[in-house]
């Protein structure tokens, strides 16, 4: 089998041309996504907020409520046992 002679070149200054450039191409990409982004009014942002945390209050008090009762139901054996 013939080996291929493995050829070094400089190529750091390359490379650094090559990642200042991918960087600039991100950035320019991010900056063109965010000005698609259509933001939400201050209005929608409390009113939607606002839904949010009622939800979360309520789910929360629901899974208490079943805890509670399934708590219940587990100790009932032992009590008249």
């Amino acid at each position: 089998m013939v080996k291929k002679e493995a050829v070094r070149t400089d190529s750091t200054e390359d490379n650094s041309v090559d990642n200042v450039q991918a960087r600039s191409n991100f950035i320019a990409a991010t900056k063109d996504e965010l000005a698609k982004v259509v933001w939400p009014s201050r209005q929608q942002l409390i009113s939607e907020s606002v839904a949010v945390i009622l939800m979360v209050i309520l789910v929360s008090t629901v899974i208490y409520f079943v805890d509670q009762i399934f708590g219940w139901i587990t100790k009932q054996p032992f009590l008249f046992g």
